[in-house]
């Protein structure tokens, strides 16, 4: 399993997006400074924690990938298909509300916090971008890796066949159970849900993996890796709102251009 250890923290990599041309993690929840129950590298601000041990662990967590706080471009994270393009880094300027950031600057960072949304990684080796997602059931069903890539295409001329990407730790089909407005949204949003919606036990469970690999396939990306981390199997590794009962932090996923 491609876990690293990286100066007390605990950080996944994906093997396909081990290039020279980038930098990135999905980082664990160990290493940090929060007490429980965001234990221990929470990197959420709104979800109780002090905002001084916040920002402690989102420097270390930069810090041991070789990027700064100065670096980063971040968004207030809300459902969505929004695609943001990072020119530079963010700086103090407001968040904006998106769920995708793409950018084809060296010196911005992209970081986004997760706690059972699908982290999706992106990068195009030849045109020199990244890109970074979070979906969630709302993200996943609008198709936001998707509308990324298409947005890749639009502003740095990129080729879908050469961007690589990486879908992260996240609520696995075993203990994502979901009710029939999810399933209706589901149906809707794909032709054929087969292997998208698992019928456990009467009810439903979504395959976030498999509807946003679908989504990405269906614009030209083939070059896909899926972690099949479970963060409600692996509370030790991963924070998980649903595993923990939404008393629970928020773990980072961080990408950058050399």
């Amino acid at each position: 399993m491609p876990f690293e250890d990286l100066g007390g923290l605990r950080v996944f990599r994906f093997e396909s997006l081990a290039s020279p041309g980038i930098v990135h993690g999905v980082f664990t929840r160990r290493g940090g400074v929060s007490p429980a129950p965001w234990s221990s590298l929470n990197l959420g601000a709104m979800v109780g924690d002090d905002l001084a041990r916040v920002r402690e662990n989102r420097r270390l967590a930069l810090e041991a990938l070789g990027r700064t706080s100065e670096s980063v471009f971040d968004v207030w994270q809300v459902h969505s298909a929004e695609v943001i393009l990072a020119a530079a880094p963010r700086g103090d300027a407001p968040l904006q509300q998106a769920d995708a950031m793409l950018t084809d600057r060296a010196e911005v960072t992209l970081m986004m916090r997760f706690a059972d949304c699908v982290p999706i990684l992106l990068f195009d080796p030849e045109r020199r971008a990244i890109g970074i997602v979070h979906a969630g059931w709302k993200g996943t069903l609008l198709k936001a890796p998707a509308a990324a890539v298409k947005a890749m295409v639009e502003r740095y001329g990129c080729h879908p066949a050469d961007i690589v990407a990486g879908l992260g730790p996240s609520i696995g089909p075993c203990h994502y159970a979901v009710g029939p407005e999810v399933v209706a949204q589901t149906r809707a949003a794909f032709p054929s849900v087969e292997e998208l919606l698992l019928r456990v036990n009467g009810g439903h469970h979504l395959d976030l993996w498999a509807a946003n690999a679908r989504a990405l396939r269906e614009v030209g990306v083939e070059q896909l890796e899926t972690s099949r981390l479970c963060t409600a199997c692996r509370t030790d590794e991963f924070f998980s709102h649903r595993g923990e009962k939404g008393k629970t932090g928020r773990f980072g996923a961080l990408i950058a251009l050399r």
